[in-house]
């Protein structure tokens, strides 16, 4: 019996969507007041959800504190209150949006599990704004 369980966290970071090989006017056009050269903010909320057999021993899928300590040590301690663009190494060449914010927390979580487990990243970036990432 394969059963879900999800962990919230949030964080709260900067970014800026651009294209360094792109012209201001086109980066205007393609990412609006999000190109912001001063940067802007959100407050990120993060929904990880972990799938996979019942532990017959525990009565776990993974233990919540493994989970909190895998989210705290791989996303808010990397993520919040920082530039994304400035501050962490995955943006240095990967534009921050939420889809690929999504990807790099799925791949920095991801190795953190068990391979038996299956991972899905939940990110939203708005309360209406929201991207999900299972590693396929």
């Amino acid at each position: 019996m394969r059963v879900t369980v999800s962990r919230k966290a949030h964080f709260n970071a900067a970014h800026r969507l651009y294209r360094k090989d792109w012209e201001n006017d086109k980066n205007d056009a393609v990412f609006g007041k999000c190109n912001n050269p001063n940067f802007h903010g959100h407050n990120y909320e993060l929904v990880a959800s972990v799938t996979g057999e019942i532990d017959p021993e525990t009565g776990f899928v993974i233990d919540m504190k493994v989970l909190k300590d895998i989210i705290k040590n791989e996303v808010e301690d990397a993520f919040d209150h920082k530039n994304l663009n400035v501050e962490v190494p995955e943006f240095k060449t990967l534009n921050p949006t939420a889809e690929n914010i999504a990807v790099v927390i799925y791949n920095k979580m991801k190795v953190k599990l068990d391979p038996k487990l299956d991972l899905e990243i939940t990110l939203y970036e708005t309360p209406r704004n929201f991207v999900s990432y299972s590693g396929k």
